[in-house]
């Protein structure tokens, strides 16, 4: 299972070859031992994560990863996996050292560049090499970039490297625009249609949920939270006019009926999409769920795992309500978590991720990138859902209105 709180934390990866100092890197920032360190090549296998504040910035996550150059059946799998880390991390640093800058290197910045990446360069182990300045100059030539020493022994360079780090990192990444914020004004009544199923946590909220009702709070507005059977009573018999409604994609057709077309509707998943995800994309991308046809292929994209339940929204509601709508025999596959995506992503018709609540936006962006790239369309669980039940306009027209944020999508 994802830990919640955080995958959802900016990420910074470390990266560089075996034994130059990588995890005594972030043992030094940190202030503790939190990755293993020896002086045996390779001791780092898979990608290993660490939570870790940074003042005047907030919480971050360190990833260090195996050696670049790591060698042998097992050594390649390993730096497979150090170059997939890519796609889940705002920043990269890359740790060099003896003043050597090859291949490895250069593979590296070109992926981390392919994938707008911002990184920083340190040369490790300056007490025992100083960076040369014909190994200066070639650095600066393939990144643009001076690297900078750094010892373990020398505390003052720790503090550098974190202000490094601060004035590197994307500070988008840390700060999420708000779900609401700019549909609602101070006092207003929000509307949550929340339903209780099977996939709901016992004795809780889906993170969805809560995440929107701590933005409504946030932005000094009222949320009513109910369930889809107590929508039309409440709303017949309150008085009060919600300024925004939200509901659960899966009772859209229940929210729709209930709420009067004067009010604005909308579900958690869009309100997640637009709030991390590609949505120029999704919403050019939803109507080619009209054009599939029989035989095709439809990937979806679950950024968490979870136990699935016999009538799971992405893996039976979700193919079972586009195959009604379309009448086509269609095909759909599932990747779960941050798995890799299958490598022929262009025989697929459609992709459709969902919310990703548990994920960063970079990793949410980076999953459907590859996609996008090759031109096969995206879009979102919610948008999907509202699509095939007919109220797509609806569900996306609190974004398109002039004013708001998202206005030039329709």
């Amino acid at each position: 299972m994802v830990k919640r709180g955080r995958d959802r934390t900016p990420h910074i990866g470390i990266y560089g070859r075996r034994n130059f100092g990588k995890s005594s890197l972030i043992n030094a920032i940190a202030g503790q031992d939190i990755a293993i360190v020896s002086d045996v090549a390779g001791t780092t296998t898979d990608p290993v994560k660490k939570s870790f504040e940074i003042t005047g910035f907030g919480p971050v996550v360190l990833v260090d990863t195996a050696g670049i150059d790591d060698t042998g059946e097992l050594g390649e799998k390993r730096v497979t996996k150090t170059m997939n880390s890519i796609n889940t991390i705002d920043m990269a640093i890359i740790v060099t050292g003896e003043n050597i800058w090859g291949e490895y290197e250069e593979e590296l910045t070109s992926r981390l560049n392919d994938n707008d990446i911002p990184f920083i360069v340190l040369s490790g182990k300056s007490d025992i090499n100083q960076p040369g300045g014909e190994f200066t100059e070639k650095v600066k030539e393939a990144t643009g970039k001076q690297p900078f020493p750094f010892s373990v022994y020398d505390k003052d360079a720790h503090e550098n490297i974190i202000s490094l780090i601060r004035d590197t990192i994307p500070a988008s990444s840390l700060k999420l625009t708000t779900l609401v914020g700019d549909l609602i004004s101070q006092g207003d009544v929000v509307l949550l249609i929340t339903p209780i199923d099977v996939e709901a946590p016992e004795g809780r909220l889906i993170l969805p949920q809560v995440q929107v009702i701590r933005d409504v709070l946030d932005n000094d507005a009222v949320a009513i939270v109910l369930k889809e059977r107590e929508a039309d009573a409440f709303l017949r018999t309150s008085g009060i006019k919600p300024a925004l409604v939200v509901t659960d994609s899966q009772v859209f057709v229940k929210a729709d009926a209930s709420v009067p077309a004067g009010i604005p509707l909308t579900s958690f998943s869009i309100l997640l999409a637009r709030q991390k995800g590609d949505f120029a994309s999704y919403i050019k991308g939803t109507p080619a769920i009209s054009d599939l046809n029989d035989g095709d292929r439809v990937l979806l994209l679950e950024s968490c795992t979870h136990h699935v339940a016999c009538d799971d929204i992405g893996r039976v509601k979700i193919p079972r309500w586009i195959s009604n709508f379309t009448g086509k025999k269609l095909h759909f596959d599932v990747v779960a978590g941050l798995d890799n995506l299958p490598a022929g992503i262009s025989e697929y018709s459609l992709v459709i991720q969902c919310g990703g609540c548990m994920i960063t936006a970079r990793q949410l962006q980076q999953r459907i990138r590859t996609a996008v790239r090759a031109g096969v369309p995206v879009t979102n669980y919610g948008m999907a859902i509202a699509y095939v039940q007919g109220i797509f306009h609806r569900a996306v027209e609190p974004f398109t209105r002039g004013g708001t944020r998202g206005s030039e999508y329709l």
